[in-house]
């Protein structure tokens, strides 16, 4: 996999919870990730579960398989 854009983008304001029909559509796309903790990140989705959501994080030079629960995710937007 190639790596994610080299910007951040601004995060999308957002008033309900993340639920998985909303970043189904992410799948396959680079998506960045705002934690409810403040982490945030480059994420490329290829699973949505009911509560969950897997695929590889950008850790700066490279891409490792990553796992995170729904509700531990503040906000998101893909391209």
């Amino acid at each position: 996999m190639a790596p994610p854009p080299q910007f951040v983008p601004q995060m999308p304001f957002t008033t309900f919870a993340v639920d998985p029909g909303g970043i189904r559509g992410c799948l396959f796309r680079n998506t960045y990730i705002w934690l409810n903790n403040g982490g945030q990140f480059w994420f490329f989705p290829v699973f949505v579960g009911r509560n969950s959501v897997a695929g590889f994080r950008w850790f700066g030079f490279f891409w490792a398989y990553f796992g995170i629960d729904l509700n531990q995710i503040r906000s998101f937007t893909c391209f």
